[in-house]
């Protein structure tokens, strides 16, 4: 599939606005998705969502967090992908979930937080619930609750002040829809549910990454719709509760005891060719859509409630 470089690309379209290139991220400043056959096109850190759609962001098992990102859109699957599981949670007695970004209204490379959530088809869920019937946060809330780890990172051990059993309950819900290509989460916790005696094809799914200690990061497969979008190499064989995730539950307690690295500049990704096409789409008619773009989620939220720069 022909390429093209996100740089070059971002230059030549702010020059073609009268902008200039040091300009913020163009697929950030998109408030709304493009009109068209929805489909999720390249990878999940290289790609775009034409035609996608909103999460609604209160609804009766979940909320969104952060709305005023503007992160709640992505495939129609992965929408409805986040109201099942909203839904099996609430028939277990779980209690409500809180969910954390899908992705931009086009998809593309955010300003901040992520590398992926880029093809419409990730979603972060907080490891928090709240309690069935409990009223809805208020605007405030959504925006400024913390995310908090339930790591014990230097232990390489849960924390148990912040651990729920119905955390490993949801992650078993969670990755056993067929839909769901893998699950990342945070070594530790991973390891915990292996020595929990937990089995099953379903634990396979959940893949150790750094980070993940207060959510966990869920990404569908590739669509039957989408024929450009870019599969990830299959999960090897077995549950993964092995040396290799031993090595990573040590790699993250020492990487607790040393002193954090400054940030690496985040490279840009290369983008299919059909991404052009994407950003720079007529929108997708406000009537249309569900919500009703940046401007409502910021008043939604609250202009006088700080940005939360959080990792998820």
């Amino acid at each position: 599939m022909p390429r093209f470089r996100l740089c070059l690309f971002t230059a030549a379209l702010l020059v073609a606005l009268g902008q200039p290139a040091a300009a913020q991220n163009p697929w950030a400043e998109v408030d709304l998705p493009s009109s068209g056959r929805t489909q999720s096109i390249g990878g999940y850190a290289a790609g775009c969502v034409a035609g996608a759609v909103e999460l609604p962001l209160v609804v009766e098992g979940y909320q969104a967090m952060r709305p005023s990102r503007n992160r709640t859109w992505g495939h129609p699957r992965l929408v409805a992908y986040v109201k099942d599981l909203a839904r099996a949670a609430q028939a277990r007695g779980l209690g409500g979930l809180l969910v954390g970004d899908l992705g931009q209204p086009r998809g593309g490379p955010a300003s901040f937080g992520h590398a992926s959530h880029q093809s419409g088809l990730d979603v972060d869920i907080w490891f928090r619930l709240t309690a069935q019937g409990a009223p809805r946060l208020t605007r405030a809330q959504a925006e400024q609750m913390p995310m908090d780890s339930v790591v014990a990172a230097a232990a390489g051990t849960l924390d148990r002040r912040r651990w729920d059993a119905r955390y490993a309950q949801l992650l078993e819900i969670a990755a056993r829809d067929p839909e769901v290509d893998r699950i990342f989460v945070n070594p530790v916790i991973k390891q915990a549910l292996c020595e929990s005696g937990r089995r099953g094809e379903w634990l396979a799914k959940l893949r150790p990454w750094w980070g993940h200690d207060a959510h966990f990061h869920v990404r569908l497969s590739c669509p039957a719709d989408s024929p450009q979008c870019e599969p990830q190499k299959p999960i090897p064989p077995g549950e993964g509760c092995d040396e290799d995730l031993a090595g990573w539950v040590r790699e993250i307690r020492l990487a607790a005891q040393r002193p954090k690295p400054a940030p690496r500049e985040r490279t840009v990704p290369e983008m299919p060719l059909a991404c052009q096409a994407v950003l720079t789409a007529d929108a997708l008619p406000a009537p249309a859509a569900v919500g009703a773009g940046k401007a409502a989620k910021r008043r939604l939220a609250g202009e006088d409630a700080p940005r939360v720069l959080d990792r998820n």
